[in-house]
Parts: structure tokens; C-alpha cells; sequence
């Protein structure tokens, strides 16, 4: 990951775009991408775990890993879930980090690049259940920045944790940004 930083580095800023990073990254994390509204999100977050050097793995829709796509998702670091049932995603995950160091899970919170009337839980409850602080995380399409924002941890009051969330992204924008969902859990 390493050699690929300064490649990345000198594409985004070629490209226009400042790189945003954290003074101290928490040795595991939840890191929530948002507002999650385009197809080029996520080539564009691949682009900053490299310019950072961040090591992270994340979560899509299990559709996503069938067929050929499947492995190169996955070396790519992607984990899939299954959203259609319950399948104990959120106290795998709260174990994986319980056991792991140095484990950080990105999330797109919305869950889909279409307007929806909040973001899905499983962020939330998996950073509370593994006792982990949540980063935020975005890519800002006008101001062109892209990175981690900032790192919280979590109280466990959901109103109180949530609008500290929706500051961090106050005055963020997606690619289309009549596509984000408002910042709370459904």
C-alpha cells in the first residue's frame, strides 16, 4: 500500500483534489463514508486509502461479489453482507474487531447511491458493540477534498451522537447531492 502513496498523491492532486487526514488515526475503527450518491465514490475513496497509506476493508452489498467481480472485490478489501436477511453481520463484525488490531471497516452509510429517509444502523450498532470510535470519512465533490474528517466516540445516546455526526458533515456534498439522505438512523 506503502508504494502506491505518492503515486496517488500526485494523481488526486493533478486531478485538483486536497487529501484530508486525520492528525492521529484510532488503532481500530468504524469509518462511515458519506454522502455515499455516485458510482465514482468509491474509485475515489480507493484512491485516498492509498494516498493516505490506509489500511481498510469494506462492506457492500453481497450482489456485488458474485461472478468475476467476486475476487477482485475482495482483494481489494471489500467484505460482503447480505441486507435482505439477518445474519448476525453486526456481532461478527463487533468480534472481528475484539480480536483484530489495526482493523478498520468502512461503511456507506446510506447504503445505496439513491436518496433514502435516513442512513442504516449497522454502523452505529457495530462501533457501540465493539467499543470502537466511528471516523468520518467523505468524498466532497464542490470543495474537491476527500478524506477523514474526523473521529468520534460514540455515547450511546443516539440524538446526541447523530447531530454530532451531521456537524462533521455540515456543508459536505456529494456527487449529487439531491441524492444524500439526511443524517439520522432509520
Amino acid at each position: 500500500m506503502k508504494l502506491l502513496c505518492s503515486p496517488a498523491r500526485s494523481l488526486l492532486k493533478l486531478m485538483g483534489w486536497k487529501l484530508i487526514d486525520l492528525p492521529q488515526r484510532p488503532a481500530n475503527a468504524v469509518v462511515i463514508a458519506y454522502p455515499h450518491t455516485s458510482n465514482w465514490d468509491f474509485p475515489m475513496t480507493l484512491l485516498a486509502l492509498a494516498a493516505l497509506p490506509f489500511s481498510a476493508q469494506w462492506v457492500a452489498k453481497d450482489t456485488l461479489f458474485r461472478g468475476l467481480l467476486g475476487p477482485l472485490m475482495r482483494f481489494l478489501g471489500g467484505i460482503a453482507v447480505n441486507r435482505r436477511e439477518r445474519t448476525g453481520f453486526v456481532e461478527r463484525v463487533a468480534d472481528e474487531f475484539r480480536h483484530r488490531d489495526g482493523f478498520h471497516l468502512i461503511i456507506a452509510t446510506e447504503g445505496t447511491r439513491t436518496r433514502q429517509d435516513g442512513w442504516r444502523s449497522g454502523f452505529y450498532r457495530i462501533a457501540l458493540a465493539a467499543g470502537v470510535p466511528v471516523i468520518m470519512a467523505v468524498v466532497d465533490y464542490p470543495k474537491r477534498e476527500l478524506g477523514l474528517l474526523s473521529c468520534i466516540t460514540l455515547c450511546g445516546d443516539e440524538a446526541v451522537d447523530m447531530a454530532r455526526i451531521a456537524a462533521c458533515y455540515d456543508g459536505r456534498q456529494g456527487y449529487h447531492p439531491e441524492n444524500a439522505s439526511p443524517i439520522r438512523l432509520l
